[in-house]
């Protein structure tokens, strides 16, 4: 029994018989000409996608695209990223010291250094660095989650006084309410979370101290590495006229692109807030005596 057709479509042959070709001639024809049409339609992509976040490395842009149903490796997209002249470069920025560990308050020991983490809001991490106007510096303090690697809580302000530190940490408490006695909270030896101040907020809301070894960035890696992102895909080559401008800008940044849109690595290549909502999607809430006892068991509560 023959198909009916959709109105305007015909057969191979028919199309042939009405062209005044052989089918032999046809398929030689698609296969010269398909392969050079689906190429176009992924260098197109390629060059979309690169365009729209020119920081995108070839890696992140051939995930990208298979997420939109495109058959390509990464040596393909690095090809064709290539030739088209769309491979980021890196460059090495000036940074100022945001830190300092030379203070008279008490220093508490690294309580994450090896924890194995299997949730939201069991470690945050949190950092402070320096943002470049035109005429002067502001600094942006920021606290992560370190399991999601998504940013939770942020202020910028002109200066590197506690309460900078202060207003990202609140923050984040505000918007994630975690559960007493189940968070550890973990940064460098600064002035601005050693001090009384910072400390109280965090034991007002039960949340444990850690702090960086002496001289060691990688204790904080997360941290750190949030922070290069945005040095290279939002900071660097930007001109903010003054720090108004830069929060405006910085906020969009964290918001809309790093939180909900960039593609993490580490996170099998999903943002921070879709791997949130996934993992929220496949296990349970845990409860307040379930979230003590994993501190317990690594090593963090008696």
């Amino acid at each position: 029994m023959t198909a009916l057709l959709p109105q305007g479509e015909h057969a191979i042959a028919r199309r042939c018989a009405l062209a005044g070709i052989s089918r032999a001639s046809y398929y030689r024809h698609w296969a010269a000409s398909a392969p050079r049409q689906e190429e176009t339609a992924v260098r197109d992509a390629v060059q979309r996608i690169a365009l729209e976040n020119r920081f995108n490395g070839y890696r992140r842009v051939a995930i990208t695209l298979q997420r939109e149903g495109f058959i390509v490796n990464h040596k393909r997209v690095l090809r064709l990223m290539r030739e088209d002249n769309l491979l980021r470069l890196r460059k090495r920025s000036f940074a100022p010291a945001t830190t300092d560990s030379k203070h008279s308050w008490h220093v508490v020991p690294n309580l994450a250094r090896g924890m194995q983490l299997t949730g939201l809001d069991q470690l945050w991490v949190a950092d402070i660095t320096y943002i470049r106007l035109q005429e002067e510096f502001a600094f942006l303090a920021v606290v992560l989650d370190a399991f999601s690697r998504r940013v939770i809580g942020w202020a910028l302000e002109k200066h590197l006084q506690a309460s900078l530190a202060i207003a990202a940490l609140a923050m984040a408490i505000k918007s994630r309410r975690p559960q007493p006695g189940s968070l550890i909270h973990h940064s460098d030896r600064g002035v601005q979370y050693a001090c009384n101040d910072y400390t109280e907020l965090l034991e007002a809301h039960d949340i444990q101290a850690s702090m960086s070894r002496i001289g060691n960035p990688y204790d904080n890696a997360k941290a750190e590495s949030f922070m290069k992102t945005l040095k290279y895909e939002q900071v660097d080559g930007s001109k903010y006229r003054d720090v108004d401008q830069a929060r405006r800008s910085i906020a969009v940044f964290i918001e809309e692109v790093y939180n909900r849109q960039r593609l993490h690595s580490a996170l099998s290549y999903q943002p921070p807030a879709e791997f949130e909502a996934q993992h929220r999607s496949k296990s349970p809430s845990p409860s307040p005596a379930s979230r003590v006892g994993f501190l317990r068991a690594c090593g963090n509560l008696p």
